[in-house]
């Protein structure tokens, strides 16, 4: 359906009257694409339209004559325009989040929180886990995400079923010494995080949530994590 969009752009004229409310675009929308649009919203840029469906955002006129997948970037500002939006349309409530399914450590304090979903065998979250060591006064859920290998979900339940289930986490990534614990505990909070998963359209690791429910996928430097922590402190 939209994944099959190019990278950059698809276009196509017709010969259309204007369709001109949002409620309308949506429904030719999808009619040309043939799945559901989850939002339609007229931005001040050319007199395009924002189009959220399957995971990202495709831009249109009011005639839906053609459909343009990239990044709009402001010309005054040259602000990502494409990058804010996505990041308030794939927000969500962390409270909504089962942070019992996942691997809480605290320092310090432990008023600042974050949850992050990781795949074990991924190098960016090892690189995520070495760098986020250095941060102090968090509270850090760490979701067991196995979706690269059969071996990420094994590794997984070993770590769930460690007695010391942060520890056995960081051993792992931080330090490379592979869990050793047989993983035939009830390992039924690995299955239900694959579930939570991809309700939320967890598509790659790591992906990144704070607690004002921003989404961050990647592994993105740890001073930018800092400073949004900086922005939201919350309490764990």
């Amino acid at each position: 359906m939209f994944k099959k969009l190019l990278p950059l752009a698809l276009a196509a004229s017709f010969c259309l009257p204007a369709i001109a409310d949002e409620a309308s675009v949506k429904k030719a929308v999808e009619a040309k694409l043939g799945g559901k649009v989850s939002s339609v919203t007229k931005t001040s840029y050319l007199g395009l339209y924002e189009v959220y469906a399957d995971g990202q955002i495709i831009y249109t006129d009011d005639k839906v004559s053609a459909l343009m997948i990239g990044t709009l970037i402001d010309g005054k500002t040259m602000k990502n325009i494409t990058d804010e939006r996505m990041q308030k349309l794939t927000a969500i409530k962390f409270s909504d989040l089962p942070l019992e399914l996942a691997v809480k450590q605290v320092r310090g304090d432990g008023k600042r929180a974050f949850a992050t979903f990781e795949d074990p065998n991924c190098g960016y979250c090892k690189k995520l886990a070495k760098d986020m060591a250095k941060l102090d006064n968090v509270t850090i859920y760490t979701f067991l995400y196995p979706i690269l290998s059969p071996d990420s979900l094994e590794k997984s339940k070993q770590i769930w079923c460690a007695a010391d289930k942060a520890k056995a986490w960081n051993d792992w990534m931080v330090d490379g010494k592979a869990p050793s614990g047989k993983g035939d505990c009830d390992t039924t909070a690995v299955q239900k995080t694959v579930e939570a998963g991809r309700k939320l359209a967890i598509n790659g690791t790591p992906t990144i949530f704070f607690a004002d429910g921003e989404r961050l996928p990647g592994a993105v430097p740890v001073a930018r994590i800092e400073q949004k922590l900086m922005q939201t402190p919350s309490d764990k």
